[in-house]
């Protein structure tokens, strides 16, 4: 091929059971978006601080992760826009906690696996 892709796979089968795995463009841009969520360490801390059984208002996040009430808050809006996390107004406050969707899934499966690798011992 012109483009320096292979013509002919060496292993068939291997390469059709790898082909099927590959995302579709759109699961493509998704996925890309939670990574790039991840890749933020003010997100990261905002997504350790918060789980399915911890929900925090803003302004005691922002505490906890040691950042302004404003920056919180934009992170929280693209984590939010990202479906990652949820907030719940209680009069006029709202309480953060992760998704419980699969995107909620995928940041919590992420974060504990940050988890294992701060236990693991270094090389």
């Amino acid at each position: 091929m012109g483009n320096g892709v292979p013509d002919r796979a060496l292993d068939p089968t291997a390469v059709a059971s790898a082909e099927r795995k590959m995302l579709a463009p759109r699961e493509e841009r998704r996925m890309e978006q939670l990574l790039d969520a991840l890749c933020d360490p003010t997100r990261v801390k905002i997504l350790r601080a918060l789980s399915a059984d911890t929900t925090l208002a803003a302004g005691d996040l922002a505490r906890v992760i040691g950042r302004s009430r404003s920056a919180t808050s934009q992170h929280l809006k693209v984590l939010r826009d990202l479906g990652a996390v949820t907030g719940r107004r209680e009069g006029n406050v709202v309480r953060y906690t992760l998704s419980p969707n699969v995107n909620g899934q995928v940041i919590a499966d992420a974060v504990a696996a940050f988890d294992q690798l701060q236990a693991a011992p270094a090389d």
